[in-house]
């Protein structure tokens, strides 16, 4: 009767050092994997900032501030990962600068001919 339950247990002295062994190794690997995941927050908040600068390319003191920072992210963000977003991030930013450069030399270039339109009226009468 001894002897069977002896044979029952799965667990002996030579199996307690492979499974504490194995169990380190699990452990071991579970702490590498979890080190190595991506960190995409900067490339997500590259994103965002980026289409709000560019939906609020009329507002120069939302425009300027989010384009910067989404620019400055997007470097962060590609390399901690999430390179796609980053990318993403750092393109609407520029077309952001871009969209509010040209319509502000838009606008110079339309009051400026308001102004001679204003000028010729006036000097007819």
């Amino acid at each position: 009767m001894d002897n069977e339950v002896q044979n029952n247990n799965p667990i002996t002295e030579e199996n307690k050092e492979t499974i504490q062994t194995n169990t380190t190794v699990n452990n071991a690997n579970t702490y590498t994997n979890s080190s190595n995941t991506e960190s995409k927050g900067f490339s997500i908040a590259s994103m965002v900032l980026g289409i709000i600068s560019l939906v609020f390319c009329c507002v120069w003191w939302i425009t300027f501030p989010c384009a910067i920072l989404a620019i400055i992210f997007s470097v962060i963000g590609k390399k901690k990962g999430g390179k796609g977003m980053a990318t993403t991030g750092l393109v609407l930013g520029i077309i952001a600068i871009a969209v509010y450069i040209l319509l502000v030399i838009l606008g110079l270039g339309a009051m400026a001919g308001l102004a001679a339109a204003a000028d010729e009226l006036g000097s007819i009468n």
